[in-house]
């Protein structure tokens, strides 16, 4: 897609008659893989080396084994294997390895809409291992180097005096992250790689026993953005290639009872809820192909950027090469 032509504002996509109403399918070309991400043309990704000032380079990725057990329960622990040939020698492999345990993008084969299926009408007989048809591979294969801002919500919300409340698992409005960028004096531009501290990370690790962690899971309930049609619509409109958070599932999780992403049958009680009903994910991936990422780990880069005023940076994510990856770990850096 040209810069040149007119592109789509959600409120057009909702409008659609020829796809799925509400959905990217076909913006990019009938056989597109790799969805927001094709707002990171050459031009934009040389435009994002301009941001780097001081050259330094900090890690935005959590160890792999920093949530024992891990938050998900359909997820086991990694173990870490070491063995030797011989005294001067080491190798290694990992058993139970969940490649979205930690610090993670999400693939286009991980959630589709419940309606109308996966991104740009994938068919899901498709998703076997080894066959490259929408897989993680795909990111690889186009990359993901552009232009970062932060925006520290969970900063500008302490400043304000109402911190977020992770403990009941609050919906964060959309607002608030625009304010946060005013506040901020951020500008924003088409292909940028969003990236959204709410402290959740922080709070779960370090402001929570051990058993404050197991009780938070048992059912999961994790604070993020309010699942609204007003948080897709200003998501969508800026043109962001990738939207990556510090918390689960970067929306609020569950959905609320009354998400506007409910199917009608749910919403009529004619099928099973499930702890899935009513996300944005489906909209986002599925029918938008919004890359997405979560458990990153922001905090020292807020620092940073807190300490400078500076809230743009390069960012280099480089997913796993996993030939039909439903999803990766993040493998993320910010250079300043």
């Amino acid at each position: 897609m040209s810069a040149e032509k007119h592109f789509p504002t959600y409120a057009e996509l909702l409008a659609r008659t020829d796809a799925p109403a509400g959905s990217a399918w076909g913006l990019f070309g009938p056989d597109d893989e790799v969805g927001t991400l094709n707002h990171l043309t050459p031009e934009r990704v040389r435009e994002a080396v301009g941001v780097v000032r001081t050259g330094e380079v900090v890690n935005l990725n959590l160890p792999l084994e920093t949530f024992d057990p891990p938050v998900s329960p359909f997820r086991k622990s990694l173990q870490h294997n070491i063995y030797a040939n011989n005294p001067s020698h080491r190798d290694e492999y990992l058993d139970s390895f969940y490649p979205q345990a930690s610090t993670q993008l999400d693939g286009f084969r991980h959630i589709g809409h419940p309606e109308h299926g996966f991104y740009n009408g994938a068919d899901p007989d498709r998703f076997q291992p080894r066959d490259p048809f929408l897989g993680i591979n795909r990111f690889v294969e186009h990359g993901i180097v552009g232009r970062g801002v932060l925006v520290d919500v969970d900063r500008f919300r302490r400043a304000q005096g109402r911190p977020i409340d992770h403990a009941a698992a609050e919906a964060i409005p959309i607002t608030d992250v625009a304010d946060a960028a005013a506040d901020q004096g951020v500008e924003f531009r088409p292909g940028d790689l969003l990236l959204v501290r709410t402290g959740w990370v922080h709070h779960h690790l370090y402001e929570l026993t051990p058993e404050q962690r197991h009780a938070a899971k048992n059912p999961l309930r994790a604070s993020g953005l309010l699942a609204s049609h007003e948080t897709v619509a200003w998501l969508w409109d800026h043109q962001f290639s990738l939207l990556a958070a510090d918390n689960f599932g970067v929306e609020e999780f569950p959905a609320p009872a009354d998400s506007p992403f409910l199917t009608e049958a749910e919403r009529r009680g004619e099928v099973p809820r499930t702890v899935y009903s009513g996300v944005m994910h489906g909209v986002l991936i599925g029918l938008l192909g919004f890359v997405l990422g979560e458990l990153w780990d922001l905090d020292g880069l807020a620092e940073r950027c807190a300490r400078d005023g500076k809230w743009d940076c390069l960012v280099v994510s480089s997913p796993l090469n996993l030939t039909g990856g439903s999803g990766s770990p993040a493998n993320a850096v910010a250079i300043r």
